[in-house]
């Protein structure tokens, strides 16, 4: 590990206990910081209620001493889901905003990044902070230890929680494309990135004017890409993570995994050796023409033989929101 890692690890590494609510709540008031929550969903009827309740009952509703919540906005970006996502959602107290209602003109991808990045012309808060929408036995610390460094530490940007994932009896036995593709490639590519415990984790947040600045790939190689492009743009000391304990979800099959880790390398190839600034091709974004990446996978037909299956990772990248024209006339007005 480099000096600097190491060194960053004992200065932007945190515990959610170091910051208890009451202090950042008072921070809050100081410096009137408004905060989004931002649940990006897609069938998680099982699960997505019980977020937003909790978020709404312990940090979204007036603090019985202060008046003042820690969360301003709550909204679930409804990603195209076929079952009860969404009235489970309005009906926990979430403001739920399908992505197809948001910038209209531009046609939509299938992707979590896709969701992440139209939330931003959805959203007015001055610190974002997402959280994905599978979480079981939800705990406010996630949001209270990701939003904490930016109430507090004025050079902090960029904020990602840190836990255990358990799996199969393992108490660290999930985010096997963390360890077996997202931590390789920093290592490799990016290791002033190598202090990150959860690189590829759901739950982060990030000063707009930070956030605004990024390019999002539309899949699941928004979170690598959000973390070097951040690194390139404002430098290792302004990221910093916070430990909240232990995160339980919905755990995917292997062939997901692989289509996940495909998404990954492609946003990774873009940047290796280039700068932010490069890594999107705005006319290709907006004239609606998809990128991808193919990908061979198999499976066992009926007569027991293994059959070729050929998907599409979709590898576009949409533009910085800074440069969209609604989003700078939103942010004019």
């Amino acid at each position: 590990m480099l000096d600097e890692v190491g060194q960053w690890l004992q200065r932007r590494s945190w515990r959610v206990a170091d910051r208890p609510l009451e202090a950042l709540l008072a921070a809050k008031r100081r410096s009137s910081t408004t905060v989004s929550v931002v649940l990006p969903a897609l069938n998680e009827e099982a699960t997505v209620g019980d977020i937003v309740s909790v978020i709404r009952r312990e940090l979204a509703s007036p603090h019985l001493d202060t008046g003042t919540p820690l969360v301003d906005e709550l909204i679930v970006m409804n990603s195209g889901s076929t079952d009860r996502t969404a009235e489970v959602a309005a009906a926990a107290g979430a403001k739920v905003i399908h992505r197809d209602e948001v910038l209209p003109r531009l046609p939509t991808r299938p992707g979590k990044g896709e969701v992440l990045w139209r939330s931003l012309l959805a959203t007015s808060g001055d610190i974002v902070c997402f959280v994905d929408a599978d979480l079981r036995e939800f705990s406010p610390d996630f949001v209270i230890g990701i939003v904490g460094p930016l109430l507090t530490e004025p050079d902090v940007q960029f904020v990602k929680a840190m836990y255990d994932r358990p799996l199969s009896g393992s108490p660290a036995g999930g985010g096997r494309v963390t360890e077996l593709v997202a931590r390789p490639l920093l290592n490799l590519h990016w290791p002033r990135l190598a202090g990150l415990v959860q690189p590829l984790g759901g739950e982060y947040a990030a000063r707009r004017s930070l956030l605004e600045r990024l390019p999002f790939p539309v899949g699941y190689g928004v979170e690598l890409a959000l973390l070097v492009d951040a690194l390139e743009l404002v430098g290792l000391d302004a990221l910093a993570q916070v430990d909240v304990g232990v995160r339980l979800h919905r755990n995917q099959d292997g062939q997901a995994l692989g289509r996940m880790a495909t998404a990954i390398y492609a946003a990774a190839e873009r940047r290796i050796g280039r700068g932010p600034a490069a890594v999107h091709d705005a006319r290709s974004v907006f004239e609606g023409r998809s990128g991808g990446t193919a990908l061979t996978q198999f499976e066992r037909d009926e007569g027991g033989c293994f059959v070729p299956r050929g998907h599409l990772v979709d590898a576009e990248e949409r533009p910085p929101m800074c440069t969209v024209p609604e989003y700078g006339q939103r942010v004019a007005a």
